[in-house]
């Protein structure tokens, strides 16, 4: 049985987008409605929504709307052309692995270098200026000294006095860890969604937001059913936590 069709007011207010975005994609025969309401209003199927993200993570990640079109097969004068859209998603993907791989050498050697800098404190300012130090350090940049080493989400969230850093949310996150998950940035925070919504993933992150209610850190999320998963949406400046934490958890490794 076919879905309900939603109006594009209740399609934008569900990507998070405006009506105006819509009106633009459908000029541009990106997203085209199936038909219009007695009163006029365009009416599109649930399946709009997967290509709304569709095309809006794609344009996140640098594709031309042109290469968006020949992707979901939306132009047709090159419908019939044996184009390969993988080459340019390929070109797009090495790009990002080689700025993320930046980043991580960029960390790691940071980290490095904060071990060298309490070395050189100890030997030249004594072990009591050294231990100040430490402390110092891992205050302001969440950084433990050599030793065992915190995941880096986790100092995050205890550097933001998050609720999130406590350790009650163990069991929470066990129900989360593995989950297959889409994520996208919003222009005010991030949306994450988990694609399978089972009772025991809806109840986590009912619990993760409902915790938050109160966290000086960030904005309460916000958590909706979505076409049989559940999306947990984060705003405000540090709404990148989630968007660390839930990675982290997909890969096991918070």
């Amino acid at each position: 049985m076919p879905g309900k069709l939603l109006t594009i007011g209740e399609l934008a207010k569900r990507a998070n987008v405006s009506t105006s975005l819509l009106r633009y994609y459908e000029k541009e025969q990106l997203l085209i409605p199936n038909g219009r309401s007695a009163a006029g209003y365009r009416l599109y199927s649930p399946e709009a929504e997967r290509t709304l993200r569709f095309i809006r993570s794609a344009q996140r990640y640098g594709f031309s709307l042109g290469d968006i079109k020949l992707i979901v097969g939306a132009d047709e004068t090159t419908a019939g052309d044996n184009v390969d859209v993988r080459d340019v998603a390929e070109q797009r993907f090495l790009a990002i692995e080689r700025r993320v791989t930046e980043m991580l050498v960029l960390r790691h050697e940071l980290e490095l270098l904060l071990d060298d800098m309490t070395v050189h404190v100890d030997r030249s300012a004594g072990r009591a200026a050294g231990q100040h130090y430490r402390d110092l350090v891992e205050q302001v940049c969440g950084h433990e000294a050599q030793g065992k080493r915190t995941p880096s989400v986790r100092k995050l969230v205890q550097r933001l006095n998050c609720n999130l850093a406590s350790a009650e949310w163990e069991e929470v996150f066990a129900d989360l860890r593995g989950r297959h998950l889409h994520i996208w940035r919003d222009d005010d925070g991030y949306s994450i969604l988990f694609s399978t919504g089972t009772p025991e993933v809806q109840r986590a992150l009912q619990r993760i937001a409902s915790g938050e209610a109160d966290c000086e850190a960030h904005l309460q999320p916000e958590v909706s059913s979505d076409d049989g998963g559940v999306l947990f949406r984060a705003r405000g400046e540090n709404a990148f936590l989630f968007a660390q934490l839930f990675l982290a958890l997909e890969s096991a490794e918070a």
